[in-house]
């Protein structure tokens, strides 16, 4: 069974989280959440959260091997924009996109094979 938690309308682009989430992918979750501390990013700080915050819906679901839990699929999609207007030279005018993201982090015990 998987354990998901995901961030809405994160006030990040979606890019600069998606390097992030490729660190972390396939990894033990308590590993990932130690890559993650010592990522100078903005970005990780929001995914540290999210996947803390399925870890806390593990436990709360019961799960019974949150030690064995792995990020089996960290997903950073776009969300809407923010379109703005930054006034330039001679009455001209040039677009802005303030970006969003979401942020979805699944988490899953995996089953070893001795």
């Amino acid at each position: 069974m998987a354990y998901t938690a995901t961030h809405k309308y994160a006030r990040i682009s979606a890019r600069k989280v998606r390097a992030l989430a490729n660190l972390v992918r396939g990894k033990f979750a308590d590993e990932a959440l130690d890559i993650l501390r010592f990522q100078p990013h903005r970005g990780a700080r929001m995914l540290e959260k999210v996947i803390k915050s399925a870890l806390g819906n593990a436990e709360h679901k019961q799960a019974t091997d949150v030690d064995e839990l792995v990020v089996v699929d960290a997903r950073i999609d776009e969300g809407p924009m923010f379109k703005r207007i930054r006034p330039r030279a001679r009455g001209m005018a040039f677009g802005i996109k303030r970006r969003m993201a979401h942020i979805k982090v699944a988490l899953e015990a995996i089953a070893v094979e001795s």
